[in-house]
């Protein structure tokens, strides 16, 4: 296994400017000399954290999920207490690493996924409806996974999320809302939600269905009745007791109907 930490600022030789995040961590299955010809698919994870911090909950153990299924995975940890695009142009560099070194982790630069938690969800949002623009071109996900995220910075929004990404600044609060972005271009997207979520209310995945619905891009959408925010996988992986909220076995079956659907768009060890 390889397990190592990318400065993406380093990498790309961009100025830091006192950024405190752009840093990817790699779990990637080395190439088998017995199975040369082996590439798989790579998933890029980035958790969530309202913007305001980067949860190790929603890192490393869906990272290792993904390796479980024999992708190769790539945590970001992303600056926070910063206001857009700063966020977005490092999930786009974690994006670009992972294209540019798909021979050096025999990945399908073909099949490189995307899945956001939370603040992180809403940051992946972006990234799916936005990669279009200029400064973007290149970063487009093949697909995105978003749980529990936030996406509208309108009535059904996490406030504290809306508003770091914003700066405080209702302009660029308004053109962040992520189901206004939506194009028939967007990226396929698979969304789970819990309609007890206490934080960032399950609205905000419907609205994001909705506007995928009406763009006409596939989407799958799972919303389970129990469950509170920041759930991750959902098992006692990452929760700090045996039992307690944070273990739910109904809701633990995202993992699995979110593989199915990747293998449905070709995401798979070839």
């Amino acid at each position: 296994m390889v397990c190592e930490k990318i400065d993406l600022y380093a990498y790309f030789g961009e100025e830091r400017k006192g950024r405190e995040g752009g840093f990817l961590t790699v779990y990637a299955r080395e190439r088998n000399p017995e199975l040369p010809r082996k590439i798989r698919p790579a998933m890029l994870v980035v958790p969530g954290g309202a913007y305001y911090s980067v949860s190790a909950r929603e890192g490393e153990p869906v990272a290792l999920a993904f390796v479980g299924e024999g992708y190769q995975a790539f945590v970001l940890e992303y600056t926070t207490k910063t206001a857009h695009p700063v966020p977005l142009f490092e999930a786009a560099m974690a994006m670009r690493f992972i294209r540019t070194e798909a021979e050096k982790y025999s990945v399908d630069p073909t099949h490189v996924g995307a899945i956001g938690f939370s603040a992180g969800g809403h940051l992946i949002g972006l990234l799916a409806t936005v990669w279009e623009q200029s400064e973007l071109r290149g970063v487009r996900p093949d697909a995105v996974a978003l749980a529990y995220p936030v996406v509208t910075t309108g009535e059904f929004t996490h406030e504290d999320s809306a508003n770091f990404i914003s700066g405080g600044k209702k302009e660029l609060r308004a053109r962040l809302s992520v189901e206004k972005l939506v194009t028939k271009d967007s990226v396929p997207a698979f969304l789970w939600h819990t309609f007890e979520d206490g934080l960032v209310p399950v609205e905000n995945s419907l609205l994001l269905a909705e506007a995928y619905r009406r763009a006409g891009v596939p989407f799958e959408l799972h919303i389970f009745e129990h469950g509170p925010h920041g759930l991750s996988v959902a098992t006692f992986e990452t929760a700090d007791t045996p039992s307690g909220d944070l273990i739910n076995e109904a809701v633990s079956a995202w993992t699995g109907a979110l593989f199915k659907w990747l293998r449905a768009r070709g995401f798979a060890v070839i």
